[in-house]
């Protein structure tokens, strides 16, 4: 038996996102399908980041060989199973065998590991949306696809059962295409959806036995306008196996850590840095000694100056002259001031009786 070979680091859709209420997915709103049962669902924990290797429910008709009709129409069941399918003729689990995604042109030129499952065993897989990367030089950027409408997608896939260690365990993979018009920017392949109720059951009518050219039809690159699809980039902490939080599905723009909110702190502190002028500030400036006035008229000291700068009243001696002079030291036990250069203080001397210069105040010691 010929066994394909491993993926190229490129495949795509190795992340996607359930974390809905456990009736959501029972309800599968928009596709008229009816549940019958959930079979090991309390091995399925709803997750922001479902990885490969964990576990996630799976639609499929309980009896894959009977027709459709004798499946009871519209009823399938859910199973959660294993993500990276395991093919039943395996003696281990080889976990260094990447089947985490089905190529669909592997499922159409026939031959291969997927011959005889693709026309047996195919199923469905709910999802809120899946996870790929940007690649810009040497980084990275993680992208979050989904239904505009909100709704669950749902991605086509293949599953098989082995019995290892006298244990049934049940596996899945996802089927890629190309990636349309609309999407190749971001990766060149995306998972085949399945966007109402005719694809979701011609795709699990396993009655022929057999991979038909109408399924071939079905794998084709997505284009359904009535299901028009979002991507926006979301936090890289996404990347972390493990890692789980409700901000992996928004985008990074509007999150409560993310740019709009810097951008709004920001705001807020050069708001709440800005100085203002208190109005106590403003009078001590409208009463300080230098300011001028505008209406031509001398403020009120300069008119105090006029009014009483001429008094002959007061005696010569009386009058007082300011000086810029250095406090003398305790050494300078003469009295005498010496002038120096700035910083100065002011002093005050009285003036002596008659026409003596000032500068006679000043002679060197």
């Amino acid at each position: 038996m010929v066994v394909e070979s491993r993926y190229p680091p490129t495949t795509m859709c190795g992340r996607f996102a359930l974390r809905v209420d456990r009736h959501l997915i029972q309800e599968l709103e928009g596709y008229d399908a009816e549940v019958d049962e959930w079979i090991d669902e309390e091995e399925f924990i709803p997750r922001y980041n479902i990885a490969p290797r964990t576990q996630a429910p799976v639609i499929r008709h309980r009896d894959p060989g009977l027709s459709q009709s004798t499946n009871n129409d519209s009823h399938v069941v859910i199973q959660t199973m294993k993500w990276g399918l395991v093919p039943h003729w395996s003696k281990f689990e080889d976990k260094t065998l990447n089947t985490t995604n089905a190529r669909s042109e592997n499922l159409v030129e026939g031959g291969g590991m997927w011959a005889s499952i693709k026309g047996k065993k195919r199923c469905a897989i709910p999802c809120q949306g899946y996870y790929e990367w940007l690649t810009k030089g040497k980084d990275k950027f993680p992208h979050f696809t989904k239904r505009k409408d909100g709704r669950l997608l749902l991605m086509a896939g293949l599953y098989d059962s082995v019995v290892l260690e006298g244990k049934t365990l049940w596996t899945f993979t996802v089927v890629t295409t190309d990636a349309n018009k609309e999407f190749s920017w971001l990766h060149d392949r995306q998972p085949v959806f399945l966007t109402n109720h005719d694809a979701l059951f011609r795709w699990l009518d396993t009655s022929s036995q057999a991979w038909t050219p109408e399924l071939s039809k079905m794998v084709q690159p997505y284009h359904d306008a009535s299901t028009p699809l979002e991507c926006y980039q979301v936090p890289k902490e996404v990347g972390k196996v493990g890692g789980e939080s409700s901000t992996f599905i928004e985008p990074i723009t509007g999150r409560k850590d993310g740019i709009q909110a810097m951008f709004s702190k920001q705001r807020q502190t050069m708001q709440s840095s800005s100085p203002t002028k208190t109005p106590s500030a403003k009078r001590r400036l409208e009463s300080s000694p230098s300011s001028e006035r505008t209406d031509g008229q001398p403020s009120p000291k300069k008119q105090h100056k006029m009014d009483h700068g001429n008094d002959s009243t007061q005696p010569e001696s009386a009058k007082a002259v300011v000086i810029d002079v250095d406090v003398p030291s305790s050494s300078q036990a003469d009295g005498k001031a010496k002038v120096k250069g700035s910083p100065k203080k002011r002093k005050m001397v009285n003036a002596p009786a008659g026409n003596k210069k000032i500068s006679s105040f000043f002679s060197k010691s």
